[in-house]
């Protein structure tokens, strides 16, 4: 039977008991995750994303099915954790800069070759980090999160997941995006190739992106996530609030806005990252 038959089979299934065979397809699953064979969500050729359900019905089955262990380094440092998610196995084969100083991986994501890990990051089961990427220090790659090749994660950058619903796509960020320190990306919301997030830019699918350069705004539909067009350069701003007690109080919102498109600028000023790669 094919995987993705089994883990349906295997996730349809009520009750928590499971035998060691039912492990055995777990663990299998859970191998191609970390090769990157499988993933919660894939670009299609129209460049749309498109969740896999399956995908993600299996990472809640290993939770499901896993049991709490004592997973403690040493004793005045204690952890406890479902058995099916240690911390991943790493090796220098696989040709990934996991810099020492409390950084951790778990069982179940796949971390390409050439990908940097500066200390602390945390990257959760199901995310899908491409090549070459650089993941800053406390920065998080949330689970099903998928990061494309080449993106710089800046410091403190939280990069939201979305496990479920199962058929929601999670937070996308494209081939050479920049997403500044501080930033956060939440409630699958996608940023197309080539943007630039700002310094402290927040992106979730309640907040309308306002485009400066194109007059137009940006938001989530119940159909489709909210998008950021690719090379958008976006920075955090303000709107004022409606109606009388917000004039009055001179209140205003958050609102992230697109000021311009990446130029021969902007080339400049995200350059010095390949350099530390």
């Amino acid at each position: 039977m094919p995987l993705r038959e089994e883990i349906e089979a295997l996730a349809a299934r009520t009750g928590s008991e499971f035998t060691a065979a039912d492990r055995a397809v777990f663990d299998e699953f859970k191998a191609q995750l970390n090769r990157g064979e499988i993933r919660a969500a894939e670009r299609q050729p129209d460049l749309t994303w498109s969740v896999n359900t399956w995908v993600k019905q299996g990472i809640l089955l290993g939770f499901r099915m896993g049991q709490l262990i004592d997973m403690s380094l040493s004793p005045p440092l204690r952890f406890f954790d479902k058995d099916t998610y240690p911390v991943r196995p790493t090796t220098v084969t696989d040709n990934v800069r996991i810099v020492p100083g409390g950084s951790s991986i778990r069982d179940g994501a796949y971390v390409a070759p050439g990908v940097v890990c500066m200390p602390p990051m945390y990257v959760n089961v199901g995310a899908y980090v491409d090549e070459g990427t650089m993941i800053d220090s406390h920065a998080l790659v949330g689970s099903c999160a998928q990061i494309g090749k080449r993106v710089h994660l800046s410091a403190a950058a939280q990069i939201g997941g979305v496990l479920e619903p199962v058929g929601a796509v999670p937070v996308v960020i494209e081939d050479d995006v920049l997403v500044g320190g501080g930033c956060g990306v939440y409630e699958g919301t996608i940023v197309h190739e080539r943007a630039v997030l700002a310094a402290g830019t927040i992106l979730t699918g309640s907040t309308p992106v306002y485009d400066l350069a194109r007059e137009k705004i940006y938001q989530r539909t119940p159909d489709a996530p909210l998008e950021i067009p690719a090379g958008a350069v976006v920075v955090p701003g303000s709107r004022s609030v409606r109606g009388a007690c917000g004039q009055a109080w001179g209140l205003s919102l958050y609102a992230p806005v697109i000021v311009k498109y990446r130029d021969e600028k902007t080339e400049r000023a995200v350059q010095l990252e390949d350099y530390l790669r």
